[in-house]
Parts: structure tokens; sequence; C-alpha cells
């Protein structure tokens, strides 16, 4: 079929359901995250019924746009659990290229495609690889070339690249998303929009859809036990700008948060968190919620071995683009902050039950970090989790602990092992004075040079003076050292001088021989040199 009109439209809805009928217990057996909950196959049939049942129900939608905006509003306000949500835009983006188009021809629906990953991407706070947004982006790159390939062919070969692209990008979400790799299947989420699409091409091209693809599932699952909550609600009257003060207040209380609209004036709003009221609270301050439903999360009983809750992961919290690479590249989760702002509960939560471990060592990169991370390590999403927090008030702390991590030491060991390396750095740091203050040491103008050891300020250099940054960093320097020390990290700020790191090279092998230094770029913006010495 070269277009998809209104009758393929009702057509592809009624083939969505039933494909997903049969495959709900299966998808529902592979649902591990972001809660395995065993509910992802049945919230997205449970809304594509609703899609479908609304569009049977509006016999004037003639055209293939209005058609499937009727589907799209009937998913929205039938949407269920994250999962029935982020499908719910997927359609509305398809609707919204339809606009009042009779048909869709291969252009129109591989534009269609490519908007419903950007409507669907960003109702979600916080996008994760290896779920079915990744699956939706892979489709939309596939589709969207202008001019050559699909995006110049019919609908029926536009559906057939997509379905392909998306099942190709299925395989690949246990090597991007730990918890999927552990559990050793693809994403639940992702099969279902594998599912989707193969409905369309069974549609256009008059055939059957795909058959069963691999699930590879493990295990049959555990009896799972309940702990915190899934809130869901419609949302009317909210007006759009307000809508990221929503998903921020949401994301401070748990993760998986989404606010999808349906074009109309409605947002389906969705949240994992321990706290049902103050999910209807940030509701409220927006809007009226209605149509509320409140399930418990579940998550399976741990196997009884000791091999099943032996698995840790470290992670670290930090701020600097440069250090958060270079700790990633060690194979280490990192959540890069903002220089001056606190992660919220959302990233939080997400950087660890993205290990998919069942002890996870936080390090956060200093004292706003630590504290913002202790807050949320005994957070109810996180209940099935051990999770604790190495206290650090620097980056080169971070670094230390993780110099002495061993993976195969026993977990309490690794964390105290860990614990002793962080306190016994000693830290310094180097930062521009914003404004006129008085120190322990002296007034200090701004623009001055201010150096401090273990968070008290040492010295201060005037900005004028001849060479200040190397004078002030090589004293400070001198102060860490005396009291002994063999290794010397440095951290090195975006407004650091070139050739810094050479400088206090040489003065270590001149004045300390036996001290080894190394220097990376740490790109944080709030000093322009952290020290750290162990």
């Amino acid at each position: 079929m070269r277009a998809l009109d209104a009758a393929a439209v009702r057509a592809w809805a009624a083939a969505c359901v039933h494909s997903l009928e049969a495959l709900r217990a299966d998808i529902d057996g592979i649902n591990v995250y972001p809660v395995a909950d065993s509910d992802t196959g049945s919230n997205l049939l449970h809304t594509l019924t609703g899609a479908r049942d609304a569009l049977e129900a509006d016999r004037d939608a003639a055209g293939a746009g209005p058609a499937l905006a009727t589907l799209a509003r009937g998913a929205v306000l039938a949407a269920r659990g994250n999962s029935g949500v982020i499908l719910s835009q997927v359609l509305r983006g398809i609707a919204e290229v339809a606009g009042d188009q009779a048909e869709l021809d291969g252009t129109a629906l591989a534009a269609a495609l490519v908007r419903a990953d950007v409507v669907a991407t960003d109702a979600v706070a916080r996008p994760v690889a290896g779920t079915m947004l990744s699956v939706l982006h892979a489709v939309a790159t596939t589709v969207g070339t202008a001019g050559t390939g699909p995006a110049s062919a019919d609908a029926g070969t536009v559906a057939a690249q997509a379905a392909k692209a998306a099942a190709e990008a299925l395989d690949e979400t246990p090597n991007q998303l730990a918890a999927l790799a552990v559990a050793g299947v693809v994403d639940a989420g992702g099969r279902g929009v594998v599912a989707v699409l193969d409905a369309l091409v069974g549609v256009l091209h008059g055939t059957e859809p795909e058959p069963a693809r691999t699930l590879r599932a493990g295990a049959a699952p555990v009896p799972p036990q309940p702990r915190a909550w899934e809130v869901m609600y419609l949302l009317e009257g909210a007006e759009e700008a307000a809508l990221p003060a929503l998903r921020r207040a949401l994301s401070a209380l748990g993760d998986s948060v989404t606010v999808a609209g349906d074009g109309a004036g409605n947002h389906a709003v969705h949240v994992h968190c321990g706290d049902i009221g103050a999910a209807l609270e940030a509701g409220l301050a927006h809007g009226r919620p209605h149509r509320v439903r409140v399930e418990p999360l579940m998550t399976p009983v741990p196997e009884d071995t000791g091999a099943a809750r032996d698995n840790r992961a470290v992670v670290a919290v930090v701020r600097g683009a440069d250090l958060a690479e270079l700790i990633s590249a060690e194979g280490v989760p990192v959540l890069a902050v903002e220089a001056g702002a606190e992660p919220t509960a959302e990233e939080l939560l997400g950087l660890v039950t993205e290990t998919a471990a069942a002890h996870v060592t936080v390090l956060p990169g200093d004292v706003r970090l630590t504290g913002a991370a202790e807050r949320v390590a005994g957070h109810a999403v996180l209940e099935d989790r051990d999770v604790v927090v190495v206290p650090c008030a620097s980056p080169v702390q971070v670094l230390a602990a993780l110099a002495v991590h061993d993976p195969d030491r026993r977990v309490n060991d690794d964390v105290v092992a860990m614990a002793e390396a962080a306190a016994a750095t000693r830290r310094a740091e180097l930062v521009v004075a914003g404004e006129e203050s008085i120190t322990w040491v002296g007034r200090a103008q701004a623009g001055d040079l201010v150096g401090l050891v273990d968070g008290e300020a040492v010295l201060i250099v005037p900005a004028s003076a001849a060479s200040a940054v190397e004078t002030a960093a090589l004293d400070v320097l001198e102060r860490l050292l005396a009291v002994g020390g063999e290794l010397v990290t440095v951290l090195t700020g975006r407004e650091a001088p070139d050739g810094i790191g050479e400088v206090l090279a040489e003065r270590l092998r001149a004045d300390h021989p036996e001290v080894e230094l190394v220097c990376y770029p740490g790109g944080q913006s709030e000093a322009l040199l952290l020290m750290g010495v162990e």
C-alpha cells in the first residue's frame, strides 16, 4: 500500500490490539526496568485498547489525520504505566504531522515517525538509553533521511524500514542498560514498539504481523513483593509553560517521570515514588488532577544465595564534564551536575537503578552532592538495594576512592577501603574571589586568588601579581605536602592557564622527587585548580 488512509489507521489500531493481546504475557514476563512489576505488556494493551475504542466510537474521522488524532487522544486518556504514556505520545507525534491529511504517503509517514520520537522523548523527564525511547530514536534515524531512501518511498516501504530498525535496536537494548543484561532480556517497552510497527507493516502490506521475535527471557519470574507506588492521573487546566516546573517537582519525589499532553489541554502524569500525596499535590499546584490511579510497585524477591546479592556497583556524582568523562572511561557510571546545581531525585535514582546491582556505593564530588545522595539513599524506590554513600568533599577524594576500589574484595571491606582513602586525601583548591570578603588570612578583593586547604583559606594572592596562578598553586601545594605525601592529583578547571600542570610537575621534580603527580582536565567552573595529596 502506497499510503496510510483512515481505513488503514482503523485496521492498524485493531491489529495492534490483536498483537499485544497475544504478546501481553511474554512482554509482562521480561519487564525488569525501571521496576520489575511485570505489567508493561498489560499497560501497552490497555492503552491501545482505549485508543482503538475511541477511534471506533468516532465515526466522523474520515481522513488519516483526523483518525490518528482521535487515536492519540484515546491513547492519552487510557494510558497506563510509563510505557503506555510514552506510546500515547508516539501516536500524538504521528497525528501532529498528519494534521488534516486524508492519507499519508511514505514521506509524510517518515516525518511522522521522526516527530513521534521527539514528542515521546520530550515527555520523559530523564530519557534512558536501552529503553523504548532508544528503539524509537533508531526508527527516527532510519526513516528520517531526507530526499533519499525510505523518506522517498511509499508508506509500506517506510513502515518495513521502521520495523526492521526497531527490531535491530531492540536487540541492542541489553548492551545499553545493565538491568536488562543482568536479567538476560530485551526491553519490554521496546518490544511493544516493535509489535506496533510490525502491525503497521502487516496492514500496509496485507500480511500477517511479524512472528514472535526473540525476547531473550531468563528464568521464570519470582513472585513479587510490593514497594513504593506508581501514581498516575490526568491533569486538566495546566499551562504548557508550567510543565517544566511540574516535571521538576515530580523528579524530586521519584523516578520514571512523564508528563504527556494530548494536544487538547489534558496531560497524563506518571511517577514512581514513595509519597502519593506529594505527587498529587504537585499536580494540584498546576491544574486539576482526575482519574487518579495508584498501584503498588512490585519487585521480585531476591534469591537466597550469596551470589545473587553480592553483585555490586560503584557510581559517581561530580561537577565538570571533563571529570565525568574521565571517570566514565574507567567503566564507572557517572552523573555530571552543573556548577551550583543539585541533582534531582530522578537523576540520582536513575543512576543507581540503571546499574541493576544489589549493592551500590555512591561517590559524590562535594559536600552538597554528598547531602543530595544521602537524602536519596533511603528512598522507597531503592528499598530492595543496599545503597551506601561515601562522604567526599572534593572530586580528588572521589578519584582516591576509585583508585582503591577492588571488585574482588568483600563488599563491606571495599566500602571501608574507599571511605578510608577518601578521608585520608588532603584537599586544596584555588579559586577566584567573586566579591570582597574577610578570611582568616586577611581581606580578599574581587578577582584575587584564594587558596584553601581542607576548606580553610590559607593564602591570598592579588590578581595583579605576576604569575599569580602559578605562585598561588605552588604555595598551596607546598602546604599540602608539609605533612608528607606520595601522590598529588590536580584537576584543572575551565579557566586554568595552559601549561599549569607542567609548571607544577617541574617544581615537584626539583623539590619533591619522591612525589608523583598526575594532572587531569576537570572542567569545573567553580575552581581554577583542585588538588589532592595521598
